[in-house]
């Protein structure tokens, strides 16, 4: 069994009540649970939040919910801690993780990522965006060097980790986690790429107005 969840709380520093935000006129929240099921990949779809709005908003699309204690929702709380207790209360093979925060992300692409982690291997995929320009890690090159100056084309993309959407199989990342060890990072880890604008997070307000500027330019969405 694979099944997809939607993590969203109430509370958020940068952007208050985020998950309720709307663009284009729908919650980032609803986006993401209508995004899971037009994917048709899924064997169960849940929202796991501590707030009980969002079980209301998951029962008006039809969808599962799970709330999870109120610690796992506050700024201290990790997702390794939640993903790990969502785990323990519903079985099934994998999980993929699909942020309510990457609006532009398609239900093709989620579609794509999961197809590929269930014909892997792997333990573990991260979704990446292909950065194909210098980039530098605490003023040193990560992917060109400063003996040389290089054509970008010619560069080796850095694969940048947004988070849109991510897979983990549960009797590894259960294992991984009781075992003191990271659970995030467990097993065989593969990469998957997503586009740009499926890359893009909602973290500020400058955040959603440039998704809500990119919105025309996703005929899907």
């Amino acid at each position: 069994m694979n099944i997809a969840m939607v993590p969203a709380r109430m509370g958020s520093q940068r952007l208050t009540r985020k998950n309720l935000r709307e663009l284009g006129g729908v919650p980032l929240i609803t986006r993401a649970i209508r995004k899971c099921k037009a994917a048709a990949c899924f064997d169960e779809i849940w929202v796991n939040s501590e707030h009980p709005e969002f079980g209301n908003i998951a029962a008006a699309e039809g969808v599962s919910f799970h709330r999870r204690p109120e610690q796992l929702a506050n700024h201290a709380a990790t997702s390794e801690q939640f993903v790990y207790e969502f785990l323990t209360a519903h079985p099934c093979e994998r999980v993929f993780q699909v942020h309510s925060i990457a609006p532009l992300l398609t239900a093709d692409e989620v579609r794509a990522f999961v197809r590929a982690m269930i014909a892997s291997d792997y333990d573990t995929m991260l979704c990446y965006t292909p950065e194909q320009i210098e980039c530098a890690y605490e003023g040193r090159p990560v992917n060109f060097t400063f003996d040389a100056k290089t054509n970008s084309q010619d560069l080796t993309p850095v694969q940048r980790i947004p988070w849109s959407i991510t897979g983990w199989r549960r009797a590894t990342y259960l294992a991984a986690a009781d075992a003191g060890k990271t659970a995030t990072y467990s097993g065989r880890i593969g990469f998957h790429p997503v586009d740009r604008l499926g890359g893009l997070i909602i973290k500020t307000e400058e955040d959603l107005r440039m998704a809500e500027a990119l919105l025309p330019l996703c005929a899907e969405l």
